[in-house]
């Protein structure tokens, strides 16, 4: 039986991130759509994880990745509408028990357009 994984989300100014908390996933696989995504993978023991989210608003599928390491495995989805917050991250006014806000890395916006230009192009170098 499948399982969805615990994910974590926060909003930038041109983009949305989403964080896949599977420890030592393997058979990973993402797909991101204008208006969707779907995770799926396994971890060691074998069990099996799914996701699969309506997004809130439309994304660039094309200018959208993921990065995985041995804690989790996370998007970045570049918005269509740039410096445009998204209040949610389903298109749907519900929020699953297993998506949550990560208030870590959620911020106010001012000046914070280098800073995410820094994440991502970290994110590209892996």
């Amino acid at each position: 039986p499948r399982q969805p994984a615990k994910t974590l989300w926060y909003d930038r100014p041109r983009y949305v991130y989403l964080e896949f908390c599977v420890e030592d996933s393997r058979d990973v696989k993402v797909v991101i759509e204008d208006q969707r995504l779907v995770f799926s993978c396994k971890n060691a023991d074998g069990i099996e994880f799914y996701n699969e989210i309506d997004l809130y608003a439309r994304v660039n599928s094309k200018d959208s990745r993921e990065k995985r390491s041995d804690r989790s495995i996370t998007c970045f989805m570049r918005k269509w509408k740039e410096k445009v917050a998204w209040p949610r991250i389903t298109k749907q006014n519900i929020k699953p028990a297993w998506l949550s806000v990560d208030f870590d890395n959620w911020r106010d916006w001012e000046g914070d357009e280098e800073v995410e230009r820094a994440m991502v192009e970290q994110y590209a170098e892996v």
